[in-house]
């Protein structure tokens, strides 16, 4: 999206280093093991996202020099006079011990934030009928905080229409005292507290994951409470990408880029931008939010260009669609300081979620355009 837009604004060549040709619609990957969507129908090669014009190279980031203005490859180095970091985060299910193990030596264990555990879950999802069905969240940020909601509330819904929702225990837990969140969150956590009351859904604070026992199907907490469980899907820690943290200071030893809240320009190295789930911004990080900061990036690059003041545009909004049942759905939206939208369930939400927001995604906003910046 941004490389487009910035070759339509911009007199530059514009270069676009990615490891995958495969670019994937992550937001789908709780509802394939559903069958509320089809993940072979959300994929699609990179360099046909990307206006001719720009130009695409398949290579491995391995360091970032900003002092040299250059980007390291498996394959090469690359010299840039504007570079802009979107590269998501590092998905890391080995940080816990037995949580990588459980998933590659177990039917049990499903990282679903992994698209093959995502995909492979859906056996696993039609063939329960009883026991404990478990969603840990960990204890550092994680792209689309409602994910692990909307998949708990989905399975409960899920199991009920098999018949064999009396059968079955549907637990989630959080690290923090909040299913959700408050501040700008709190209209959207009274409302999920609610349906989580009435559906019988438990919700298990104060849990922070520190060891999953595959073999006794029981995860540990750094606070000395254990939960067993029959079907287990974990989100996995986050953190940001070793070429980012490591081999490159512009995370000023963080583990995402240190960039201007408003700005998104980088602290200490003007001629860098940041933008989605690498950029250390306190909001939640989502497809929306990524949508939001890429005009505020091509606004204010085309400004530093110019020699002109930056425009501090990002107010931290974001926007999380929270799927509660088949058919319907709220929408979390807010930014730094308010919430946005009311807490109102409705099927017109979920059909903005499901079949509105991907064509939106595809035809318009990875093309580069967007009617409503």
């Amino acid at each position: 999206m941004t490389a487009n837009a910035l070759r339509r604004r911009i007199d530059a060549d514009v270069t676009v280093i990615d490891k995958s040709r495969t670019h994937s619609y992550q937001p789908a990957y709780y509802l394939i093991p559903f069958g509320y969507m089809d993940l072979d129908e959300h994929q699609r090669d990179t360099r046909e996202l990307l206006h001719n014009d720009v130009e695409f190279v398949q290579d491995e980031v391995v360091g970032v020099d900003p002092d040299e203005q250059t980007v390291s490859g498996e394959n090469g180095t690359y010299e840039y006079d504007i570079l802009i970091s979107a590269v998501g985060n590092n998905l890391r299910p080995d940080a816990v011990p037995g949580m990588l193990e459980g998933w590659n030596q177990t039917d049990s264990v499903y990282p679903f934030y992994h698209v093959s555990a995502a995909r492979a879950m859906g056996d696993a999802v039609d063939e329960f009928d009883s026991g404990r069905f478990l969603v840990t969240v960990p204890d550092t940020p994680i792209k689309c905080g409602g994910a692990p909601l909307k998949l708990t509330m989905l399975m409960e819904e899920y199991l009920r229409k098999r018949g064999v929702r009396e059968d079955a225990e549907v637990v989630m837990t959080k690290p923090g005292s909040e299913v959700f969140g408050t501040g700008p969150k709190a209209p959207y956590q009274e409302q999920i507290e609610e349906i989580w009351d009435d559906r019988d859904i438990t919700f298990v604070p104060d849990f922070t994951v520190s060891e999953v026992d595959y073999e006794n199907q029981t995860v540990h907490s750094e606070e000395g409470d254990a939960l067993e469980y029959d079907l287990y899907a974990p989100v996995p820690p986050q953190y940001g990408h070793e070429f980012v943290v490591k081999n490159s200071p512009l995370t000023d030893g963080g583990e995402y880029v240190s960039v201007n809240d408003n700005t998104l320009q980088h602290e200490t190295y003007p001629n860098v931008f940041a933008l989605g789930d690498n950029a250390d911004v306190p909001t939640s990080r989502t497809a929306s939010a990524a949508r939001k900061q890429s005009h505020v990036v091509v606004d204010n690059v085309e400004r530093y260009l110019a020699d002109r003041s930056l425009a501090p545009d990002y107010d931290g909004y974001t926007a999380c669609p929270i799927l509660v049942e088949k058919g319907k759905a709220m929408i979390a939206e807010f930014d730094y300081e308010s919430p946005i939208s009311a807490p109102v369930v409705s099927r017109l939400n979920w059909i903005l979620d499901i079949n509105v927001i991907p064509s939106l995604y595809w035809n318009v906003w990875m093309r580069g355009y967007d009617p409503v910046p």
